[in-house]
């Protein structure tokens, strides 16, 4: 529908400003164009989805970014978990959105091995710079991110998979300034553009993989649901009955 395109078009221009302004706010030390703009980037982001019809995991996956982002506004060690935890629960989206919508892209064994190494790398690398309290949390967020990481190219292909990657990268970032190691000229500049960019990957990754496969996305899981019950056997069956 004209409409619905419209819609589509105005919220991914809005959400490209938006991310232009919080980019740019964090470039100059501008801090005040961070905290405005920050929060508003997933919101547009999971607005965005649902005008395409993305599926409800989705949506609750960039949702659950949002609380992080505006819990990781505040330097309190409380907020730092609790947000992290909110992007835990985004990463439980995601997985399980991979698992109900997506389909082996890659061998799981050409991937897995690659991000197991450098899980271990890095969580036994930064494990004795990271604040004590915080050494369990990181590494089991860690193991979770990994596995979303990986699971995104192994289930939806190349453009979901670097959205995957450069959320491991972001994450990464953010765990080496937690551990105080030396840092990047301006590190959250770096640290939001690759969030940014993978939350986009994954989210039009996604909606792209699911918009080439037959039906309207919004409605996938019944349309599957409809193609099983169709498929009864029948006295005279034809070929377009076995058309998968």
């Amino acid at each position: 529908m004209p409409s619905t395109h419209g819609t589509r078009h105005a919220l991914l221009t809005v959400f490209a400003l938006t991310a232009a302004v919080d980019l740019t706010s964090l470039a100059v030390g501008f801090a005040p164009g961070h905290t405005v703009a920050k929060p508003l980037l997933m919101p547009l982001l999971a607005a965005y989805c649902v005008t395409s019809g993305a599926p409800r995991l989705l949506v609750g996956a960039l949702l659950c970014g949002w609380g992080g982002d505006v819990l990781l506004l505040s330097d309190a060690d409380p907020a730092f978990l609790v947000g992290m935890a909110s992007f835990a629960a985004g990463h439980v989206c995601y997985l399980a959105l991979f698992q109900a919508y997506g389909s082996p892209r890659v061998r799981a064994g050409l991937l897995a091995p690659a991000y197991a190494t450098a899980l271990v790398v890095t969580v036994v690398a930064l494990w004795p710079d990271l604040p004590a309290g915080l050494r369990v949390p990181v590494a089991g967020y860690s193991v979770l991110l990994t596995t979303m990481a990986c699971a995104s190219a192994v289930r939806f292909g190349a453009l979901t998979g670097l959205g995957g990657a450069l959320f491991l990268l972001s994450d990464t970032l953010i765990a080496t300034g937690v551990a105080d190691w030396p840092q990047l000229p301006r590190p959250e500049f770096w640290i939001m553009l690759t969030y940014v960019a993978a939350q986009f990957l994954l989210a039009s990754g996604t909606t792209r993989a699911l918009e080439a496969r037959p039906g309207p996305m919004a409605t996938y899981g019944e349309v599957r649901s409809t193609e099983r019950a169709t498929k009864r056997p029948t006295k005279r069956p034809t070929p377009r009955s076995t058309t998968p």
